[in-house]
């Protein structure tokens, strides 16, 4: 149970039931973000005043009853209820006589009463979301005009209203602490676990935000999924700056992982340069938005992407699954600013819950406010890495690995990668994964060879749903015991290549952690980790043994050496992304009214400037927009690229507290870590490895390998 906390002033408890407490919304879940839980709300500052008169009056009532004793958390809790209390709310006297609790066993009893029944609600809301979202999410054959409207459906979006109408909030907030993320921040360390299962109990009370806002945010955001999933290409029909066709027939991409993805692999081909150069035209036209539209999910068209000329393809080049109702007649007209479109739409709705949210009052307050990480120290973290000088070092390991002067495509360079073709890796990821059953028919030996336990992998093997997605995939997550996590891979009609495999590895990480951290938790209260950079790093661990779960495990003396330096690398490419999408919603801010034209040019001047300092100087390519423009992020999960920063640096002191010890030590200290919940960032990472979050580890590491 929580420590009283010190009286608030007078005037400041008075002016605190007057106003609305910090936003705090869900966190985005990995790949990608959670639907928003139940609780994630504001109050707005426009409601009528509670009459101070009215909040003594029920503190005065509490105290005649309880006594003296009971003064602090009386006074507490009446202000928590009376910052968020309407007038239509009704009588707040006669509610906290009822409600308030006095004794340890009645706080207790409501304590888990709480507990039990909001893990109710939270799980049955995702399982209906999830229901709703099947279509959309998941490759069952061609969809219904209807499923796109089911999707945006969001069954949690008056859930909170309806806890706010039925005062069910106020009672956990009459009854428990509420803290800001000052206080967290300063007095976290000392948290029992239940002091954290309390805070993280009324946090989700903390504001209210109108259900037609949550609602209006859930669908900008399945409209912006919806866009993503299908933005194919079909790499057969693409022909490079000569007029040769590069790929072969059934390859379809999609932006931007695929296409990423791609690129990576194809440093172990012979014609290297030449594919990488296509694929970042391919990237700098849909950045731009001058990509033909026409060419999107089009396997019936050609396209130069150089030239931007389209034609139509030949007859006996279209694949046989190619989608229904694209066209054959050449047209070049570009996509008009749609990618910009969905980011101003996002904006606009999320922008309507701001005036509810008075000491988070943007939405980029509340993404740093939700990962419990202040933007200045995480723009610290990412401006680390950015200007670190090991960077060039690295750069010139590089250029002497390849042969050649850098050039822009190799941000996305693989240290220790790229000595396999990726049509060999195919052959045998189809072979193992025909079908996602054989995929989950697999796990169990996966969680095995991983280190878990014989019992434990079985467990975990059958409490993971596998499904083959539209989109390049993702982990969804339970929220109540006696549901499943899912993961979500495309398999395509050949089986599961092995940007498919590659990605259900990672997923699968994000599974484990859903699952441990959820039924292997002491409190459900504190199901998850602190944010969602925590569940991208403990995925990361998963995703950096997928070729070993192959049985090509890295080998050699200089393994290691390449681990660390791959780490700086990737670390350092997505920074820079991450970078961008926050000083553009700054802008966004900055011009509210923007049309999606005005955004695209404003993302390509940012993106330019940002490539220019902190890229160019390695990689050449002055005023390159699409490499740190294109990440699908941007536009379906806004706000979210740095967390995959965090990750990084969080993996790389989670993979070196694990390094060098055996399969089953990595697979006990994984379910260690993954069960002490959601907590404060730094307190988790305490517990985890022994050392807040920080950059240092890696830049140390990064320097020994260099030789410095």
């Amino acid at each position: 149970m929580s420590p009283t906390p010190p009286r608030l002033p007078r005037l400041r408890r008075l002016a605190a039931a007057l106003t609305a407490a910090s936003l705090a919304l869900a966190p985005a879940c990995a790949c990608p973000p959670k639907p928003a839980a139940p609780g994630a709300t504001a109050t707005t500052t426009t409601a009528p005043a509670i009459d101070p008169a009215v909040v003594q009056a029920a503190e005065d009532a509490l105290l005649a009853t309880h006594g003296e004793p009971h003064r602090a958390r009386i006074e507490r809790g009446v202000d928590q209820v009376a910052a968020l209390w309407r007038p239509d709310d009704g009588d707040l006297v006669a509610f906290c006589a009822a409600q308030f609790v006095a004794t340890p066993d009645a706080i207790d009893a409501l304590f888990a009463r709480l507990q039990a029944q909001l893990e109710q609600v939270d799980g049955h809301v995702l399982e209906l979301g999830r229901s709703l979202r099947w279509h959309a999410d998941v490759d069952t054959g061609a969809m219904l005009p209807v499923d796109a409207l089911l999707s945006t459906v969001d069954p949690g979006a008056h859930v909170v209203d309806d806890l706010f109408a039925s005062k069910v909030a106020f009672a956990a907030l009459l009854n428990f602490p509420l803290t800001t993320l000052d206080e967290r921040l300063r007095d976290g360390a000392g948290y029992s676990r239940r002091q954290w299962a309390e805070a993280r109990l009324t946090g989700r009370f903390d504001t209210r935000i109108p259900g037609d806002i949550a609602a209006a945010i859930t669908a900008a955001g399945a409209e912006a999924d919806a866009y993503i999933a299908g933005y194919n290409v079909w790499m057969h029909h693409v022909l490079d700056d000569t007029g040769q066709r590069r790929w072969p027939s059934g390859k379809r991409l999609i932006s931007h992982w695929n296409l990423r993805d791609e690129l990576k692999a194809n440093y172990a081909d012979a014609d290297a340069a030449a594919k990488q150069r296509t694929i970042v035209k391919i990237m700098e036209r849909i950045v731009t938005q001058t990509i033909p539209a026409a060419v999107i999910d089009n396997p019936r068209l050609d396209w130069n992407p150089f030239t931007n000329e389209v034609t139509a393809a030949p007859a006996d080049t279209v694949e046989a699954d190619a989608p229904a109702g694209r066209a054959s007649t050449p047209d070049a007209a570009p996509e008009p600013d749609a990618r910009f479109a969905q980011v101003i739409a996002q904006f606009r709705a999320v922008r309507r819950a701001d005036p509810y949210a008075p000491t988070a009052p943007t939405a980029l307050d509340r993404a740093f406010t939700s990962a419990e990480m202040p933007e200045a120290r995480v723009r610290s973290l990412l401006l680390a890495i950015l200007e670190s000088p090991l960077i060039a070092r690295a750069a010139k390991e590089v250029q002497a690995r390849l042969g050649r002067p850098l050039e822009p495509q190799d941000l996305w360079y693989e240290f220790g990668g790229g000595s396999v073709p990726e049509a060999e890796l195919d052959a045998e990821t189809r072979r193992r994964y025909p079908t996602p059953e054989a995929f989950a028919a697999d796990l169990p030996r996966i969680l095995r060879e991983l280190g878990f336990t014989a019992a434990q992998a079985d467990t975990l093997a059958a409490n993971i749903a596998v499904d083959p997605s539209r989109g390049a995939g993702h982990a969804m997550e339970a929220r109540r015991r006696g549901d499943q996590p899912h993961l979500r891979t495309r398999v395509e009609a050949g089986g599961m290549d092995y940007k498919g495999y590659n990605i259900a590895v990672h997923e699968l990480g994000h599974n484990v952690e859903q699952y441990l951290s959820l039924y292997e938790v002491d409190h459900t209260l504190l199901a998850g980790v602190p944010n969602t950079a925590f569940t991208e790093a403990l995925a990361f661990l998963f995703q950096a043994r997928d070729l070993a779960l192959l049985g090509r495990p890295a080998a050699g003396a200089d393994a290691e050496r390449l681990r660390v330096l791959d780490h700086l690398w990737n670390t350092w490419e997505i920074a820079g992304s991450s970078l961008v999408e926050i000083d553009v919603w700054h802008w966004l801010y900055e011009h509210p009214e923007a049309t999606a034209a005005e955004l695209r040019e404003a993302t390509g001047r940012i993106a330019r400037d940002t490539w220019d300092r902190y890229y160019a100087p390695v990689l050449g390519g002055r005023g390159e927009t699409s490499l740190l423009g294109i990440y699908s992020h941007t536009i379906a999960s806004p706000l979210y690229l740095f967390n995959y920063v965090l990750g990084h640096l969080i993996a790389f002191q989670l993979e070196e507290h694990v390094h060098g010890k055996d399969a089953a030590t990595f697979a006990a200290e994984f379910t260690r870590i993954s069960r002490f919940g959601a907590v404060l960032p730094d307190v988790w990472m305490e517990h985890a490895t022994g050392a807040p979050v920080s950059a240092q580890p890696m830049l140390d590491a990064a320097a020994r390998a260099l030789g410095e």
